[in-house]
This record gives C-alpha cells, structure tokens and sequence, in this order.
C-alpha cells in the first residue's frame, strides 16, 4: 500500500465437499473466516482453491469492503521486528505426522506424474507446495539426531523406511487395485525415498522428477 499496490490474501486451501453437507458447511467456515480475517488486515483482493468459493470470497469483501480497495489503509498501527519473524516453536513430533507426510507426498508426486500439478487430497487443494513442505519436514526430521517422536523413538531412516510399505498398502485399498496398478504410485515412492533419504537436500522436489517423465 505504501507503494500504491493492491495486497491480495492468500489462498483457502478448503475445497466443497458435495457429499458431506456438515464438512462442507465446516470447509465453508474455514474459508469465511479466512477472508474476514484478510479483509480485516487491509487486504483488496483474494483468491480462493476452487471456483465454488468464489461467493463466499465475494460477499466476505463486499461486506467488509465497501471500497474498490483498501490501498488508503497503511496498517501503521502494524510495528514488525526481525525477532516477530522468527518465533522458537515447540511441538511433538507424532508418528501420525510422519505418515501423513509420507502419504501426501507420494500422492501428489503420483499425480504430478501423472501431469496434474494442483490436486485434492483430503479436501484440501494442494500443488506442489505442499509436497514440498511433507518431503522437506521428512528429510530434515530423518537427519537430524535429534528429532524424536513423542513417544522417543528416534526419527531413522530406518523407521521411514518401516511406515512407506504400510503407507503404500493404505493407498492401495483407497484408491482401489486397479487404478493404483496403473498409477505413478510406485515411481512416486521412489522419488520420495530418494529425496527423504539422500544426504543432500535437492533444491526442489520437480528437479528430479522430471528425470521420470517420457
């Protein structure tokens, strides 16, 4: 604002759930709330993970918006320091989020494979940012000797390697036999095990994934 430039909102990862009519209404909420709080920061504009959210975005602004835009609104009352950036966090390590990280990444990667790079996994709209962010937190909690699981195992290559095969057979029964036979599931998990497990941190999860592709 400072330089006359529309601040756009970031994206609701939420999706509509047609089946479900209580997860939808929650999944709408999240979003609602999202950009009632975007638009409350000053924000113009948003975007949203789905075409059917369009109108909970739109009457969100309208509503708090009455403006073209907010571009007037400076947030002076805003004062950041470099130590505000850079917060000490302290959370378990669970078991469960390994495996969903695990399960995310080789999902997406399946799909990206496959050629498509936004896809909805769990309800949630996910690119390649978000495989990104499963395979980074694997790689880093695998070695590093300090990253413990709640219940203090160690977090091993080892114990990776001990979660994908279930992970894999998880997979299996959800997506069904067949459509898991002719997926990129199989080349996914390679892929993973070679980002998590090599001693060097690849740059982006895509640059060795291309090698895969015809």
């Amino acid at each position: 604002h400072r330089r006359r430039i529309h601040a756009m909102g970031g994206m609701a990862a939420q999706i509509p759930i047609k089946h479900d009519p209580v997860a939808n209404e929650e999944a709408l909420a999240r979003v609602r709330a999202d950009k009632e709080r975007e638009a409350g920061d000053g924000h113009d504009g948003t975007w949203v993970a789905h075409p059917g959210l369009v109108p909970v975005a739109r009457e969100v602004f309208d509503r708090l918006m009455p403006a073209p835009n907010q571009i007037e609104r400076l947030r002076d009352d805003v004062a950041i320091r470099a130590v505000d950036l850079l917060p000490v966090t302290r959370g378990a390590i669970t078991e469960a989020g390994v495996r969903l990280n695990i399960d995310v990444a080789i999902q997406y990667l399946a799909a990206w494979l496959d050629g498509n790079g936004c896809v909805p996994i769990y309800n949630l709209m996910e690119d390649a940012a978000t495989a990104e962010i499963s395979r980074a937190q694997l790689w880093q909690w695998v070695h590093n000797p300090a990253a413990h699981l709640d219940d203090d195992r160690p977090i091993t290559p080892s114990l990776y390697r001990a979660l994908v095969p279930d992970q894999m057979a998880r997979l299996r029964e959800m997506v069904g036999a067949e459509a898991f036979e002719q997926g990129q599931y199989e080349a996914a998990r390679a892929l993973l095990d070679r980002l998590v497990l090599d001693d060097s941190f690849v740059d982006f999860l895509t640059l060795p994934a291309y090698e895969h592709l015809n």
